[in-house]
């Protein structure tokens, strides 16, 4: 009798450790981090609030870039033949246009970018950004169009 009770006792011992280990794998699965998604932007503007051109006709070309602009660094007058938009990971970067408008974009921040419209870009903070840039693009066709001829004040 007292070896039945003492295996009684072990299955139900052994019975309530994998009960606990069944709910600790249950609690496991329920504090799995959930995939968040959050839009940072939607829009048919660039950020001077101009809307954006219709869709290049044929076959499409998708090009995504990371630039790293240093602390004070500046860019040359240039012009987007394209659509572009990005995200800005790291820093603050200004946006200036050729008529003096400014957007400063910071860490974190989708940016639209205008097209076909000269403007340049500042880093005035004091570390390096970090800019990803996604173009809407076709084969040959160039990211951008420098302005060698307009001086950087």
């Amino acid at each position: 009798m007292q070896r039945l009770v003492a295996a009684s006792f072990a299955i139900c011992a052994a019975a309530a450790v994998l009960a606990s280990c069944a709910g600790a794998c249950k609690n496991k699965e329920k504090a799995a981090p959930a995939v968040v998604s959050e839009e940072l932007i939607r829009t048919s503007q660039s950020w001077d609030g101009v809307p954006l051109p219709d869709y290049l006709q044929g076959r499409p070309e998708l090009v995504a870039v990371k630039y790293e602009f240093p602390a004070g660094q500046k860019l040359g007058w240039h012009h987007h033949p394209v659509m572009n938009y990005g995200i800005l990971v790291q820093g603050e970067l200004t946006i200036i246009g050729l008529d003096g408008k400014e957007k400063v974009v910071h860490e974190g921040e989708a940016v639209v970018e205008m097209v076909n419209t000269i403007h340049h870009g500042e880093n005035r903070g004091t570390k390096p950004v970090i800019l990803y840039m996604f173009y809407l693009s076709q084969e040959d066709l160039p990211l951008a169009v420098q302005h060698p001829e307009i001086p950087l004040d």
